[in-house]
């Protein structure tokens, strides 16, 4: 078969040790902290498996028309890796190395990544690589500024489609059993625009320090409980001893 864009050729290999990677600098600030949260929240609710891995900025690779094709998402979640983690060096190949990524995440920046692009060519576009080579079933674009985030996922034609969030803005992804949205706040010095998760009955998967606030405000509530069982204690003693004065008072010696 003589390889077309309609029909490209597509293998998986292991990236050869003499292959240069792009050493492409982190445009977005904020994408170390972006992606350190999502993958946070994940292992404190115990939803990320010691097969699954989380890249950021890590180099995903397909051999393509005979031609190594290397694209590094800011974030990316893999369900499950089959090979030994020290393996995954400089880069990780998908069905060589364990599953595709059920997801990928870019954020935009003032520097035009070619998020949206579906350039078919060497070398080929992100949405071309992540939809046509990959076929990574959730595709999410997040701009930290706005806050917008768009997610396409992979129909039965095999091609990304737009999804619609539900009425809270959040987007179901059945590989994760979670829902991804956008909530505003504040985390590590940063106000602003973050990609958080929420399960399926809506509860928001927690930061660390988030954890460690709602145990405090847990603890604090416990402690005025029970501070006002004990203050009830003490007022049912001292009326109850008020009221053995007043029969006395009346000569009555009541049973004890």
């Amino acid at each position: 078969m003589i390889a077309t864009a309609s029909h490209p050729t597509i293998t998986w290999e292991k990236l050869p040790a003499d292959f240069v990677l792009p050493d492409d600098p982190v445009d977005n600030i904020h994408q170390p902290a972006l992606a350190a949260a999502l993958t946070e929240s994940l292992q404190i609710a115990d939803r990320l498996p010691e097969a699954a891995l989380t890249p950021t900025n890590y180099g995903i690779c397909a051999h393509f028309n005979e031609r190594f094709v290397v694209k590094a998402p800011d974030w990316a979640y893999i369900p499950n890796v089959t090979v030994p983690q020290s393996e995954i060096v400089r880069s990780y190949t998908p069905h060589l190395q364990g599953d595709v990524p059920a997801i990928v995440l870019e954020f935009l920046s003032d520097t035009e990544g070619g998020e949206y692009s579906s350039k078919a060519t060497y070398p080929p576009g992100k949405f071309f690589f992540y939809e046509r080579i990959l076929k990574v079933p959730s595709y999410g674009i997040f701009d930290p500024k706005t806050g917008s985030l768009e997610l396409h996922r992979l129909n039965t034609q095999q091609q990304y489609q737009l999804e619609t969030p539900n009425g809270q803005g959040h987007y179901w992804l059945p590989e994760l059993e979670l829902f991804l949205g956008v909530w505003q706040g504040s985390r590590e010095n940063r106000q602003g625009h973050w990609l958080r998760w929420w399960d399926e009955a809506g509860n928001l998967l927690l930061w660390g320090s988030e954890q460690v606030a709602q145990e405090r405000q847990t603890a604090e509530q416990e402690r005025q409980r029970a501070d006002t069982e004990q203050q009830k204690a003490e007022q049912e003693r001292q009326r109850a001893e008020r009221l053995l004065a007043q029969l006395r008072a009346a000569g009555i010696e009541p049973e004890v």
